[in-house]
């Protein structure tokens, strides 16, 4: 499955959870368990809270990076439950994008009234 494909995948798996789950207002860590459990039901392979080491010139550096979820080793997700979303999420993803040599990532804000209005896709080179 390319990335294309399994983002509607996921997308269609976070309107699923943000439907079932009353929409905005539980915690973040909620939102990612239920995404995963909902993907998993799909048949999507994934890995929940990724530790990325960071190299700089050569040495890792003792602060990894944790992504919230790797789908099929291709996109990356982002899972937020904030009010106010902030355009340093999609900054964030597109990093680790790079860091890892991935080509898509979503950032997915359950935090708002309508998740659809709440998924940003974050491209490297893609």
């Amino acid at each position: 499955m390319n990335e294309n494909e399994l983002s509607k995948i996921i997308v269609d798996s976070a309107i699923e959870v943000h439907r079932n789950l009353g929409g905005p207002g539980l915690l973040e860590g909620v939102y990612e368990e239920a995404l995963v459990w909902e993907l998993k039901h799909r048949n999507i392979l994934l890995e929940r809270q990724i530790i990325v080491p960071i190299v700089y010139k050569g040495n890792s550096l003792a602060t990894p990076l944790k992504l919230d979820v790797l789908v099929e080793g291709k996109v990356i997700i982002e899972v937020k439950s904030v009010s106010q979303y902030n355009s340093i999420f999609e900054a964030q993803t597109l990093t680790y994008l790079r860091m890892l040599n991935l080509k898509l990532g979503l950032v997915i804000n359950f935090g708002e009234r309508l998740v659809k209005d709440g998924i940003h896709r974050v491209v490297n080179g893609f």
